[in-house]
């Protein structure tokens, strides 16, 4: 919707006069929604009217302008780069407003950023497209997912945020099974579907029902892992962890202070190393990799 009405102000600017059957036939919809159109846009303050008549139809009045100068060249750029950037995430509109605007700041914006968000194989490239679809529309969606314990729960959730961190990427949505708030790995997520229902915010929630209150989020546990790594890995230390993380030995080895969620993820970063690494802390970690470690070799 806010696509379209951005739309009409555009095509009114650019060519004066348009009929609604013209506007209706533009953005495929009916005439009345097009009128219901011209009531927001002029409740939210644009001077649009239609007139009848032989020359008549739906038409800005001579007086507005949409003022391009009041963003430096700067700001319409870092404008541009943002719908760039919202192109690369599929958005529907995003090239189509990228066009537009343009055109309006008549530059070319500077296409600085590419995003896949498939994976290498692309079978799972429909799986952020349905989760963006879910959040824009407000519809639950319910996926099989593995826990920490390897065990496979039926989750329906309220999704609100793709979030990308520490290398993957997750889902954070109010969890109806655990009435919490969660982060999900989506590589964990199976069989998703997109319901039908829909559902209201929780702020929008907590105003209707019980006014303002605080909303906490549940995420994964971070732990503080200290590992000894041979000082051969320095290019792997230095490309994996932050400066902050790091600290040099007086042998030129590395003792690295890792900030991970302790899962399978965590434990593969950690195994990652081979036998240049040995976790020192804490021991409940120490003696997991142990025994990871003695059932690869069950393997061998």
């Amino acid at each position: 919707m806010i696509n379209r009405l951005l739309g009409m102000i555009y095509i009114l600017m650019r060519q004066g006069t348009v009929t609604a059957a013209e506007l209706a036939q533009r953005f495929e919809v009916s005439a009345r929604t097009i009128y219901r159109d011209l009531d927001t846009l002029s409740a939210a303050g644009i001077p649009i009217y239609a007139k009848k008549g032989k020359n008549g139809g739906i038409c800005l009045t001579e007086q507005f302008v949409l003022n391009k100068m009041l963003l430096t060249k700067d700001e319409q750029q870092e404008i541009l780069s943002g719908l760039v950037s919202l192109r690369e995430t599929r958005a529907e509109s995003g090239e189509d407003i990228l066009q537009k605007l343009g055109e309006f700041f008549r530059t070319d914006p500077v296409d600085w950023l590419a995003i896949d968000l498939s994976d290498w194989s692309g079978s799972r490239a429909q799986l952020y497209e349905d989760i963006k679809n879910a959040i824009l529309e407000r519809r639950l969606i319910q996926f099989d997912y593995y826990g920490k314990n390897g065990q496979m729960s039926q989750r329906t959730v309220e999704p609100v945020k793709l979030l990308f961190k520490e290398y993957t990427w997750y889902l954070k949505a109010f969890c109806r099974e655990k009435e919490d708030w969660r982060l999900f790995k989506l590589f964990r997520m199976k069989r998703l579907s997109v319901l039908e229902d829909t559902f209201m915010t929780r702020s929008e929630r907590r105003q209707q029902e019980e006014g303002q209150r605080g909303e906490t989020q549940s995420g994964p546990d971070v732990t503080v892992v200290d590992i000894r790594i041979d000082k051969k890995e320095a290019y792997r230390v230095y490309d994996r962890f932050e400066e902050e993380e790091i600290e040099v030995l007086p042998d030129g080895n590395f003792l690295v202070h890792f900030h991970v969620s302790i899962d399978d993820w965590g434990y593969g970063v950690l195994l990652s190393f081979g036998p240049s690494a040995e976790v020192l802390a804490p021991e409940t970690v120490r003696q997991e990799m142990k025994r990871r470690i003695l059932k690869m070799a069950e393997w061998y």
